[in-house]
């Protein structure tokens, strides 16, 4: 291998890192949580990032023609959301609303063209899928190394991942079966540094340094999950302060597939090579028929806009008095959360609820009982603060044996999964999980109850941490006066079976999984008689009668169960209204979702949907998610936003220096947005980023899915989370973040954090500043600068608060 010139080598490293960091992470099925697939890319547009996107997967970023030509034909996009795109875009006078309806008619498919490689063009003239192969053994080799405990045979040792690969590669005589002459032979020679031999071979393959990013990340794309398994690996390295060269050693593997296939084919494949490699220096050129369909997506957003203008504008519900309430409670500010809070307020008008970040601010490293798994319980965003653990009961020696009956079931289970005992254990223990199966089958309870774990701080948290922290939660929950003799604190989690992606439907804020812990830990925080006595100097007069309660809300069967965990008798009664309360709400919201599920006769299956084994859809989890508001809950109650808007509880007037408006702004939106992104490209890009048919899932490694029992890690939404067979259940338009605050306060903030700006300046999300009448008044149009949205006066805050 020839030396590497430096100034090439400081290139390709360069190029390395950009690929990398295009590449989206993947959190294991354990603990799934929603990514913005198009994480590395905000720094560019949505069109820009298509042409460049189309160019190396051959995959579109918006919907096909034929999609947007129905939404036109049925009216919902106008003319007036055409013509609002035209003009954001700066299309010029000459374009239409009738000239882009004209054009979109003329036009009847997408047409988007894939550079190829070198595997591609070595493929096609030897007519052997090349690529297929590679897929095929990556995988073969990938869900061995990087197994998390599936695997009870390790074929292979771990070491580094090119070192491994390297050592699987030389023994693995399947791809000479399929003609691929001394593979094995040429895996055996190649060199032990990743990152040189990258360089070395993209001098070899003739890549200009210009090339080599498009040509890198493709690479990257081309090994599907693998590499966003491999981002994963590296982004919580660097959430520790450390480093990997997990990428770089991937990005190794894919080089010497397409350095093999070029030895072996690239006289033949020459001319195409060298044309190919040109229009990589050039690619990202957004092509005509792709600005018609970014122009289409805005008016697809705007329409969404214009349907929440008309729903806010809306009078306010007049039946609700401005006094103490009975109950308050507060919810995650999850969409799912947006249904069930609205019929608890419509079941009593002494109920007033409020949204939150579903952690409850409270950053967990949580192990549950009788389990050495640590569950990082809050955003991936952010490490963990506090250490916790789960406890039964005070009496040490039944703690003891409920833990070693627990252990004993796991042991069980794992003795199930073991390769010597498969056969064995089907055919003598078969019979006795006949009636498991059967209560699977028909969602049937299994009669079990068992007493609920509490979840305690497991380190000595000193008086002032323990009340910094309950003033910072409350002042961000805007509850800081009028507190109801009864506060529920209320996490969700969604009760599923049968369901590799279960953690995907749990709570995002506390990293895929549910949020009972944190809100019952929030509770006893706040029942401390200490703490509240320090609250009180703090100016936060929490009234002696006050008595706070965690719960969970099961969002596949909307029924809430309460935990009260510092038990009070003087509130006995209070807890029993609540929860009949809650048991009304309960039947009102799933009347409201069982129409938009399959085959739901009646709203009381809901009950139990979740606990069929049969069931692909147990719930349509964030479908349908489009707007994010934060403001008073007077601006949003009594107004259905039919389970599509994340509410967040937010008074702009109690905001001293505005820092809670700068942790919603840099936090909860930003989760909100790879919510909403994530769904958006399992949508419009589901062979790149969709999980595929559940039906067809094989769980992998304990990590992942493959469709099928081959091809690469599948990673994002399964097919059956986005549509329901026939027509998408989630329409893939961008998040429109309201915000009911000073336009300058916004700006400023925005100033501060330019990667939440880009954001909102390359139109991955849109912004507004509501007026006090909860009018979608001003819009952020980019660098800054803000103009006129819907509301019909001007009146909006246009001073700063002292």
């Amino acid at each position: 291998m020839s030396k590497t010139p430096s100034k090439h080598l400081a290139a390709v490293n360069t190029a390395i890192d950009e690929a990398a960091r295009t590449i989206p992470p993947m959190w294991p099925l354990e603990a799934t949580v929603a990514v913005n697939p198009f994480l590395g890319s905000s720094v560019a547009s949505l069109g820009a990032t298509h042409a460049r996107f189309a160019s190396m997967t051959g995959q579109s970023l918006f919907m096909k023609e034929a999609w947007f030509q129905q939404k036109l034909d049925s009216g919902k996009i106008g003319d007036s959301d055409l013509a609002k795109a035209i003009k954001a875009y700066g299309a010029g006078p000459g374009l239409t609303p009738e000239k882009i309806r004209q054009r979109l008619r003329a036009k009847d498919a997408t047409g988007e063209g894939r550079i190829p490689t070198v595997l591609d063009l070595a493929g096609e003239g030897s007519g052997v899928d090349l690529r297929a192969i590679m897929t095929d053994r990556v995988t073969a080799w990938a869900s061995n190394y990087f197994d998390e405990g599936q695997a009870l045979w390790q074929v292979n040792g771990r070491g580094t991942v090119w070192s491994s690969w390297r050592a699987f590669a030389t023994n693995d005589l399947t791809p000479e079966v399929l003609g691929l002459s001394d593979f094995c032979q040429f895996a055996s020679s190649l060199p032990d540094d990743a990152a040189h031999f990258v360089a070395s071979m993209t001098q070899e393959l003739g890549l200009k340094d210009a090339a080599l990013p498009a040509y890198l990340t493709q690479l990257l794309f081309d090994l599907g999950g693998w590499s966003q398994l491999g981002r994963y690996r590296l982004w919580k390295a660097e959430m520790a302060g450390e480093t990997s060269p997990v990428m770089t050693e991937l990005l190794a593997i894919a080089v010497a597939w397409e350095v093999f296939a070029f030895r072996a084919h690239g006289e033949a494949i020459a001319l195409d090579w060298k044309r190919a490699c040109r229009e990589r220096e050039n690619s990202g050129k957004l092509p005509q028929h792709a600005q018609l369909l970014e122009i289409l997506q805005y008016a697809l957003d705007h329409a969404g806009q214009r349907e929440l203008e008309a729903t806010m504008a809306a009078p306010r519900d007049a039946g609700r008095v401005d006094q103490r309430p009975a109950i308050q409670a507060a919810f995650c500010i999850d969409v799912r959360s947006e249904v069930f809070r609205r019929a608890l307020e419509g079941a009593s008008s002494s109920v007033e609820t409020l949204g939150f970040a579903g952690f409850f601010g409270l950053g967990v490293n949580h192990k549950a009982f009788a389990s050495d798994t640590e569950e990082h319980r809050l955003p991936v965003l952010l490490n963990p603060s506090l250490n916790t653990v789960e406890t039964v009961e005070d009496n040490a020696k039944a703690d003891r044996e409920k833990r070693f009956r627990l252990r004993a079931v796991r042991a069980w289970g794992r003795f199930k999964l073991a390769a010597v005992s498969s056969f064995a254990f089907v055919e003598s223990a078969g019979p006795i999980y006949v009636p498991k199966l059967l209560q699977g089958a028909l969602g049937l309870k299994s009669g079990k109850s068992t007493r609920s774990p509490v979840p305690r701080i497991a380190e000595s948290m000193p008086l002032e941490a323990r009340t910094d922290a309950a003033e910072t939660i409350l002042r961000a929950m805007s509850l800081t006066r009028n507190f109801a003799r009864l506060v529920l604190l209320v996490g969700h989690g969604a009760a599923v079976t049968n369901n590799p992606h279960a953690s995907a439907l749990q709570c995002g804020a506390c990293g895929g999984y549910a949020g009972d812990v944190n809100a019952r830990l929030l509770a006893g925080l706040l029942n401390e008689t200490a703490v509240r006595a320090e609250l009180e100097k703090r100016g936060i007069v929490i009234p002696e009668d006050t008595h706070f309660v965690g719960g969970l809300h099961d969002t596949t069967s909307d029924q809430v169960s309460l935990h009260d965990d510092t038990p009070s008798a003087a509130h006995s009664k209070d807890i029993e209204a609540a929860k009949e309360l809650l048991d009304l709400a309960g039947e009102r919201a799933r009347a409201e979702r069982a129409p938009a599920l399959p085959r739901v006769a009646r709203p009381g299956k809901l009950k139990r949907r979740g606990k069929s084994w049969s069931q692909t859809r147990q719930e349509w989890g964030l479908a349908g998610c489009s707007a994010f508001i934060a403001a008073p809950r007077s601006r949003t109650a009594g107004k259905d936003l039919s389970g599509r808007s994340f509410l967040h509880s937010y008074d702009w007037r109690d905001d001293e220096g505005f820092k809670v408006l700068e942790l919603i702004l840099t936090a909860p939106v930003v989760v909100a947005s790879w919510i909403n992104l994530q769904y958006y490209g399992s949508t419009v890009a589901p062979e790149v980023f969709g999980a595929g048919n559940k039906l067809l899932h094989n769980v992998v490694g304990g990590f992942g899915v493959l469709e099928g029992n081959g091809g690469s890690l599948r990673s994002g939404l399964p097919l059956q989370s986005v549509s329901d067979g026939i027509d998408f259940r989630h329409i893939p338009v961008r998040l429109s973040v309201c915000i009911e605050a000073p336009r300058e306060a916004i700006t400023e903030i925005l100033n501060r954090h330019e990667s939440v700006r880009a954001l909102f300046d390359n139109h991955w999300l849109h912004l507004f500043a509501m007026d006090d009448a909860g009018h979608l008044a001003w819009r952020y149009a980019g660098d800054g600068q803000w103009e006129q949205a819907f509301a019909t006066s001007p009146a909006v805050h246009d001073e700063v608060a002292a």
